[in-house]
């Protein structure tokens, strides 16, 4: 292994000693692991020899953020970019059963909260993402029944992410600079591209997808998607794709929805027979997408889902609904 280079690496990620030491650590660890359980130098590794030392750490109880991050940012470090992205997968979104737990108590009250949570744990980072798909279906099914599809929804459109306001002050700068939500729009767009073409040119993950020619044309096709349309004091966004090449080259209506999908809460259940989770979730990313212009405006918005792979649209669609005033 590497150590001199990988610690050079973790000082760009800003790292103190300690993280750093930990970090080294922990890819020594996993590194042994690959080579012992699937015969694979760490260059080579598959996604599930880090899925599966992910499982081994929940059973130490070693499995937190940042020994989990240290995997990420090893596999990043030596080129692997499947165990880069089987970890990130097990890190995005941790939080959201255990805030919608906190808000059906706070809104609908604690017999509510037991009712809808009745043998359902918030699970511990390494279980699978079919486990808390499953376990976020129970949730949301219960919740339906309990204040129905609307009340459901408005409850998980108050957001489930955790969004501090300082993660969008480069957002409110920039519109700042821009002057005007159009202008905002048309350089977000364009530094959108060329943030994609970039990662193309360097051969580097956007989040955890590649990069290619036709994922640009895409977005670029796509205005919903590569900044946002305005109508009035309407703004019209779409996801990109998950896996966005994949999903271009996607012909099965099933598999393309799974690719399409960005929620580790949901996306698994895509592949199975079984019931998926309600799209009244789906509020959620609806919550997600308006966040940076609640910071931008100063205040509290509404969104709506307009469209939803999990409700078997082809795509994920919001409406955010700007101040009034807005230039």
């Amino acid at each position: 292994m590497d150590k001199p280079g990988f610690r050079a690496y973790l000082a760009t990620r800003h790292a103190d000693e300690e993280l750093t030491q930990r970090s080294i650590a922990l890819a020594e660890r996993f590194a042994t692991h690959a080579r012992e359980a699937y015969g694979a130098e760490p260059q080579q590794a598959s996604g599930e020899a880090a899925r599966s030392f992910a499982r081994a750490l929940m059973t130490t109880g070693e499995n937190t953020f940042d020994n989990l991050l240290a995997v990420a940012r090893f596999g990043r470090f030596v080129g692997n970019h499947e165990v880069l992205i089987a970890v990130l997968e097990i890190l995005d979104g941790h939080e959201p059963l255990g805030n919608l737990q906190e808000k059906v108590g706070h809104e609908a009250g604690a017999r509510a909260r037991d009712e809808v949570f009745a043998g359902v744990d918030v699970p511990p980072l390494g279980v699978s993402n079919l486990d808390r798909a499953r376990r976020m279906r129970a949730v949301v099914e219960r919740l339906e029944a309990l204040v129905g599809r609307d009340g459901a929804a408005r409850l998980i459109g108050q957001g489930l992410r955790d969004l501090p306001d300082d993660g969008f002050a480069g957002h409110k700068a920039e519109y700042e600079e821009a002057g005007g939500v159009d202008e905002y729009l048309r350089r977000k767009g364009d530094r959108f591209i060329a943030e994609l073409k970039a990662l193309r040119d360097a051969g580097d993950l956007y989040f955890s997808q590649p990069i290619t020619d036709a994922v640009i044309a895409y977005v670029e096709s796509h205005p919903e998607i590569r900044q946002g349309v305005r109508v009035g004091n309407v703004l019209y966004e779409a996801k990109i794709p998950y896996m966005a090449d994949a999903y271009l080259h996607e012909r099965d209506p099933r598999r393309k929805a799974y690719l399409y999908c960005h929620c580790p809460w949901a996306r698994e259940l895509l592949q199975t027979d079984e019931n998926q989770v309600p799209a009244s979730f789906c509020a959620c990313s609806g919550a997600f997408h308006r966040r940076p212009y609640e910071v931008i405006f100063g205040r509290r918005l509404a969104s709506h889902v307009l469209e939803t792979v999990l409700a078997g649209d082809p795509w994920c669609r919001f409406a955010i609904v700007l101040p009034e005033d807005v230039a």
